[in-house]
């Protein structure tokens, strides 16, 4: 395995876990997703989309939303300008990653 350069970009471990980046690719495509939705576009169970929108509304890339309809509880998921940000960064910094490699190997 090649050793990291010095200078390597850091790259946003809240970002990089493989749901967490789904849930926050498919809320960059459109203004707002319920859960359900969010769901079946992610593969993800229940609980592990639950767990992982907790931790994207703690760091603030997300806001959530939940309202009543007829006696259930709708989720509705929306990526905050925060979290818009901090994923185009992270998109900017794989770029830079994907270059360094290519430089390095080439």
């Amino acid at each position: 395995m090649p050793e990291i350069q010095p200078g390597f970009p850091e790259v946003d471990r809240v970002i990089h876990e493989p749901a967490r980046l789904a849930i926050l690719t498919v809320l960059s495509a459109c203004s707002s997703a319920d859960f359900i939705f969010l769901q079946t576009a992610t593969g993800l169970s229940k609980g592990n989309l639950s767990v992982q929108l907790t931790r994207l509304e703690e760091a603030g890339l997300i806001s959530i939303d939940k309202v009543l309809e007829r006696k259930k509880t709708r989720t509705t998921v929306k990526l905050s300008s925060t979290g818009r940000a901090q994923l185009n960064e992270y998109w900017q910094t794989m770029k830079r990653i994907q270059e360094q490699g290519a430089t390095q190997s080439g």
